[in-house]
């Protein structure tokens, strides 16, 4: 076997490493990136892992989850579930970029503007794509059963940039606050959402309506991003992280065990206690264990990730975040689609309820990564600005992406 395309390979990786490691800036807070691709990472891997679909008799795709079957699975949630560490790192990142901007001279608003136009811009063109690939879908034969799963499957992440937006456009408010209580700036959020579960679930609950459970929405998913402003602002040390991650853990464990919540980070059809839509205070518990271990940690990942080899895949997830966020959904969808119209095909179109399952789902794993890497090669491009792009497509692209958003949700 002729080793010498092996080694030319190997050749280009070393260099595109060595390449990484020379443009890094000698102060670019490493272990920050490092968290962050984590999280980045937990996101698909959790969708590719808890989420399954079952076959109907019209050859359509629908929705299911291993968790129906397999209860004790619920603790790998508690590993996947890592929105508490993208939201500490988030306000951590969102401080320290205000801070230089107007250092620099620039005024909040600017700053604000810059950071929602680089949420918004890959959203949009997701939405959009996907808008236009569905009359193309329908008419070579997909079922609209399956067009409705892959929309809502492709929409259910983005709830996260929207939730992400607001929190960010606090910024100012959090900055404030952290200056004047610390790390106790995020108590209040805590003791709001537990006021809210206390209601919803408490001896009050049949007198509670629905819609309660919305007011947790904020101050939920804000939790984390507020230690991070006050990690950022350097008013959160090691021993306020000991406190966050042995206090968290104490109240993950009494919630289970004493106060009967949902095992699973994540939803479970069929339960009728969900703890992520919206945060319940199982979230903000394991957001803030999660969140005191980042803090400990902080420093060895950092010297960790000084090895060029490892410090290159967490560049190259980072530059890519957003892509990773908006498209891995579809890449899991184009294998599954078409494996629908082969009919019953273990790990993609077999209910999600044996081993033989996870087995096999396990082993669909990197072609799902594969099919990211090669979507994203050519979809990066709606993270970088749209220049020379005119008005007129611009507003195209966000009609078909509210015909798309409409279309998920059940609205068309």
């Amino acid at each position: 076997m002729d080793s010498a395309p092996l080694a030319r390979l190997g050749g280009a990786a070393r260099s595109t490493v060595r390449a990484i490691e020379d443009r890094t800036p000698a102060d670019r807070d490493r272990a920050i990136d490092g968290l962050r691709a984590l999280a980045l990472l937990a996101v698909p891997t959790g969708h590719w892992l808890l989420g399954g679909f079952t076959l109907d008799g019209g050859g359509a795709l629908h929705n299911a989850s291993p968790l129906t079957a397999f209860g004790a699975l619920a603790p790998a949630s508690w590993v996947l579930q890592m929105l508490g560490i993208f939201f500490l790192v988030g306000g951590y990142a969102s401080v320290r970029s205000l801070r230089r901007a107007t250092a620099r001279g620039g005024s909040t608003g600017r700053w604000l503007r810059g950071r929602l136009v680089r949420l918004g811009r890959p959203v949009l063109g997701v939405t959009a794509v996907w808008a236009a690939l569905l009359p193309l879908l329908s008419v070579l034969g997909v079922p609209e059963a399956t067009l409705r799963t892959g929309a809502t499957l492709v929409i259910q992440p983005l709830w996260f940039v929207g939730v992400y937006a607001v929190i960010t456009a606090l910024t100012p408010y959090c900055v404030w606050a952290a200056r004047r209580m610390g790390a106790w700036a995020a108590a209040p959020l805590l003791a709001a959402v537990a006021a809210v579960d206390f209601l919803r679930y408490g001896p009050f609950a049949s007198a509670v309506p629905p819609w309660l459970s919305l007011l947790n929405l904020l101050p939920g998913w804000m939790f984390a991003y507020q230690l991070g402003v006050s990690w950022g602002e350097g008013r959160l040390g090691r021993r306020a992280g000991w406190t966050l991650l042995l206090g968290g853990t104490a109240l993950f464990a009494a919630l289970l065990v004493f106060f009967h919540y949902p095992a699973s980070m994540v939803g479970v059809p069929g339960q009728d206690r969900t703890n992520s839509h919206p945060p319940s205070l199982l979230v903000l518990a394991l957001a803030a264990a999660q969140s005191g271990a980042a803090v400990l940690l902080r420093d060895r990942l950092a010297r960790v990730l000084r090895r060029p080899a490892l410090w290159a895949p967490v560049v190259v997830v980072n530059l890519s975040a957003m892509t990773v966020l908006c498209w891995h959904q579809t890449a899991m969808l184009t294998a599954a689609v078409p494996a629908s119209f082969v009919g019953a095909v273990p790990g993609l179109t077999v209910a999600p309820d044996t081993l033989g399952w996870l087995l096999a789902r396990l082993a669909w794993l990197p072609l799902f990564a594969v099919l990211l890497v090669v979507i994203g090669r050519t979809t990066r491009r709606f993270e970088e600005p749209w220049e020379g792009v005119t008005r007129a497509r611009r507003a195209l692209a966000a009609v078909l992406a509210a015909g798309f958003a409409a279309f998920a949700l059940g609205l068309a």
